[in-house]
């Protein structure tokens, strides 16, 4: 629990920080302001690191898996910031992993689940796809938001601080592409080394994040084909990701915390 408070604490200064910097100095954020959440992804990091090492095995129950999830979106952040004007993508990511965080720290710690290397790769490709189009999500917001003030003629605030739409909306795709070969690689490694992947407790799971898969297909190719931009490819993106939230941490909602079911 202390390192989940530390990572916690060390993610609000970072919002902080950044979002006086933001309000203070405009939209060009140093290098080394980064340094607080990249040590705030490290201890987050580690507190997983040391929890799996003391149950003997990794965990990837709901809070768990929530809290990894809010991980990669934070380091993602990170790596996205030291090379662009996005502070305010990490104003509104790292609260949100600080809250994921002790979350897990309050009620993750669960027994250990017990999968082989081809099961645990699966996992991890399905975790870090929902890390890139979650953060893809929130892009695909602050992109509409500031499309939208641009044609009032009301670009001020936070939405200044934003890098020009084209940079932003080229930033939101190429972040889908990478979440949608992530994604691909989860189906494909599914397909191999899950058994019966139509099964019960499985069948609803694989539904949705086939039909996920196909939604970020279909805009992928839209934009490049068609160039959708603007509210419906943040429509799509949202639709998307709902179906990708529902394929796992939906039905683990109610099969861990409704039914109480491991």
């Amino acid at each position: 629990m202390t390192f989940v408070l530390i990572a916690a604490a060390l993610y609000l200064t970072a919002t902080g920080l950044l979002f006086r910097r933001l309000a203070t100095l405009g939209p060009s954020v140093p290098t080394p302001l980064w340094l607080t959440p990249l040590a705030a992804v490290m201890v987050h990091g580690t507190a997983h690191l040391r929890a799996w090492h003391e149950a003997g095995g990794a965990n990837l129950h709901f809070f768990s898996a929530l809290s990894l999830v809010g991980l990669g979106m934070a380091l993602l952040t990170v790596l996205v910031g030291v090379r662009g004007r996005m502070a305010a993508l990490g104003v509104i990511v790292f609260p949100i992993a600080a809250v994921v965080a002790i979350g897990y720290g309050l009620v993750g710690r669960q027994d250990p689940q017990q999968m082989d290397w081809r099961l645990q790769l699966h996992a991890w490709c399905a975790l870090l796809a929902y890390a890139t189009l979650a953060l893809a999500s929130v892009l695909a917001i602050l992109s509409l938001l500031q499309e939208r003030a641009l044609r009032q003629r009301r670009l001020r605030g936070w939405l200044r601080a934003l890098p020009p739409l084209v940079e932003l909306e080229t930033l939101l795709f190429r972040t889908i592409a990478v979440g949608f070969a992530l994604l691909t690689a989860t189906l494909l490694t599914g397909v191999l080394f899950v058994e019966d992947l139509l099964a019960q407790h499985l069948a609803h799971k694989t539904v949705f994040s086939v039909l996920s898969w196909l939604a970020f297909g279909a805009l992928l190719l839209g934009r490049r084909l068609q160039g959708w931009r603007g509210a419906k490819a943040v429509r799509w993106t949202l639709g998307a990701m709902i179906l990708l939230v529902l394929a796992y941490f939906g039905s683990n909602l109610v099969l861990e915390l409704i039914l109480g079911r491991r």
